[in-house]
């Protein structure tokens, strides 16, 4: 035996696994039957009846794995409760084989489990948006910056700076150069207590920007809660809506969205903030976002999904949705985060708005590690430093071109 010390390796994904037992020098065929039981995972079922439930639990058990239920569903006060799955994927994929033959609801749940287990293996290299005619690939590891431009008086952080056409246009010009992939141009302030415009001032505001960036190699969206407005954008040259009610408020917008081809940020909203497990209401609504967007004939490659950190949610619920953002990567469409600057990062860190890039780049920086594909920020030269740097720690990458061994040291 020799004198290293034993280690643990940080296993999160089936490349990693494959990557490790290659090294180990582990043959294909070895690798292939073993790779399921490198890491595990605890999937939660909701409400499931107490029959299923303890079917659950025994055959759990019986693959080497087990199930959390509730206490009364065993001495029969239950009828209902939440399971909580613990083991491998392998395990976890024999589970979903086994549960074809039960009763209860079980087949159902099996299949949802074999494919979520099997898109958190896949993983995956990205995404390619399609949206405008225009196609983007987001790399997972490294996110595309969306630059924010707002042309509003109003805005919470930088309103009243791009007002004058001319202005907003230099900025959308040196975001670009900066290294923004899209910039999103809003007409109207969401902040709380914002003063809401008609329909034909916030075009106003955005058609003379719209028409001077439009057709350059940057990706235009439009962030609007009209959609007479995202129509006029789109037709203008915009490529993404940015709905921060996720196509749920104007009962047009999914079929403006859907005439132009754009592509369509889905983003979680309430009126009030919701009760109980913030990440299961989540993707409940994005469920209903996402269905009126297939129903408007929106393509699944055109749609893009936002957590909507500082939207119906307690400043409690905007850092739970922030720590558990890697839970949201197995939905299965790619993740646009948008806490820059915004009040979540004043009620944890105590600073005024104008002091927040430091605190905002560290939420997109572990947003990014977490799987976040695009990111949305103000200071998009800082977050497209601090990204690359990211990405070269958390990507598998070899040295940087003329890179030299004897480069070791800095002075």
């Amino acid at each position: 035996m020799g004198t290293e010390r034993i280690r643990w390796l940080n296993i999160q994904n089936i490349a990693a696994a494959i990557e490790a037992m290659e090294a180990v020098g582990v043959d294909g065929r070895g690798i292939q039957r073993m790779v399921g039981k490198a890491f595990s995972r605890a999937v939660l079922a909701p409400a499931v009846s107490a029959p299923a439930a303890l079917i659950l639990k025994q055959e759990m058990l019986s693959l080497g794995g087990d199930a959390a239920i509730h206490r009364d569903v065993i001495t029969g006060g239950r009828r209902e409760s939440d399971v909580l799955l613990l083991g491998s994927h392998k395990q976890l994929l024999a589970l979903a084989q086994k549960l074809k033959a039960q009763p209860f609801g079980l087949r159902a749940l099996g299949a949802a489990v074999g494919d979520l287990v099997r898109r958190l293996q896949e993983g995956g290299d990205g995404f390619v948006l399609c949206g405008g005619g225009r196609r983007l690939e987001l790399r997972r590891g490294r996110p595309a910056v969306m630059g924010i431009l707002n042309l509003t008086p109003d805005s919470f952080s930088d309103g009243g700076r791009y007002t004058e056409p001319a202005a907003a246009i230099r900025r959308g010009l040196e975001m670009t150069e900066e290294g923004a992939e899209i910039i999103d141009l809003g007409g109207e302030s969401t902040r709380p207590g914002y003063s809401p415009v008609s329909a034909a001032a916030e075009w106003e505001r955005l058609e003379p920007v719209v028409a001077a960036l439009a057709g350059r190699a940057v990706l235009l969206s439009v962030d609007t809660r009209k959609a007479a407005v995202a129509a006029k954008a789109l037709a203008a040259g915009a490529h993404i809506l940015n709905d921060i009610w996720g196509l749920r408020a104007d009962p047009d917008m999914a079929a403006a969205a859907a005439a132009y081809g754009a592509a369509v940020v889905l983003t979680h909203n309430r009126a009030t903030p919701g009760a109980g497990d913030v990440i299961g209401d989540i993707m409940r609504v994005w469920d209903e976002s996402v269905n009126l967007a297939l129903k408007a004939g929106l393509p699944a490659e055109a749609l893009i999904v936002d957590p909507g950190i500082g939207f119906g949610k307690t400043p409690a619920q905007n850092l739970e949705t922030m720590r558990r953002l890697a839970e949201l990567t197995a939905y299965g469409l790619p993740i646009l985060f948008a806490a820059s600057r915004k009040s979540v990062i004043g009620h944890a860190t105590g600073l005024k708005t104008e002091e927040r890039l430091e605190a905002t780049l560290a939420a997109n920086v572990l947003a990014a590690a977490a799987g976040a594909d695009i990111i949305r920020a103000h200071d998009v030269a800082a977050h497209c430093r601090a990204l690359a740097m990211t990405a070269a720690m958390t990507a598998a990458v070899g040295p940087e071109p003329g890179y030299s061994k004897g480069e070791t040291n800095d002075k």
